[in-house]
Formats: structure tokens, sequence, C-alpha cells
């Protein structure tokens, strides 16, 4: 099966033997995102909305540089540090999609990497 690999330098590089995102059979598979700031590489931890509003940012990014938008998501994963995170979470990641809301599900975790508080993958079609 053929694969085309996405990569941007406006959404953190991948700090593992991942890409960003895969696009494959009509569909981009992006990675989780966490709250990097790809232009200082610092952690946006100010506020939990704060940390929402750049992973979305850097979901975007990835989302663009192959070619579609939130809204070609069909489908959306978000990791939490803790479920109590759940509403505010829920009320910026909402604010990104005007309708037809992708599928989801959202599950707290033990740990997320660089100890952030919630990271977000998503899967969208290939407009063609």
């Amino acid at each position: 099966m053929p694969k085309e690999v996405i990569k941007t330098d406006n959404a953190p590089s991948p700090i593992g033997p991942y890409n960003q995102a895969i696009i494959a059979n009509g569909f981009v598979f992006a990675s989780g995102q966490v709250a990097l700031n790809p232009e200082t590489g610092e952690l946006v931890l100010s506020s939990i909305q704060a940390e929402t509003h750049q992973v979305m940012k850097n979901v975007q990014a990835v989302l663009a540089e192959a070619k579609v938008s939130l809204e070609h998501v069909v489908k959306t994963t978000i990791f939490l540090s803790d479920m109590a995170l759940f509403a505010q979470v829920n009320e910026v990641y909402g604010s990104y999609f005007s309708s037809q809301f992708p599928a989801r599900e959202t599950v707290a975790v033990k740990g997320l990497p660089r100890g952030v508080n919630v990271e977000i993958s998503v899967t969208a079609v290939v407009v063609l």
C-alpha cells in the first residue's frame, strides 16, 4: 500500500520514530499533538484552555500540510491526564468545529509525553 509522509515545520517535530501524519488509502492519519509551540520549542501550559488551543493549532498545521482541514476530520481521540479537565478541554475543542462533529473518544491516561495534560490525534478524509 503506497503511503505519503506529511511533515511541516508549523507543528512540533516528532520526538520518536513516527511521522506527524501519513496519507494512505484516502485518509490522513495524524499523530497525537501536544501543546508544544513549534516556533519556540516551549510547551504552552499556562492554562488548560491555552494548552488545548495550542494542541488544536498544531493539529490544524499538520492537516494543512496534508491539504485538508478540520472540516475533513472524521475521527478524533483526546487523551487527558485527568478527566476533571474534560469540560474545559471539550469547550475549547468544540470551538474549532462548526458542524458535523467528528466521531470521538476521550480517555484519561496515567501519563502523557513531556508531562502535558492533553494530547489529540485525528483521522481525516483526503480531499480529491
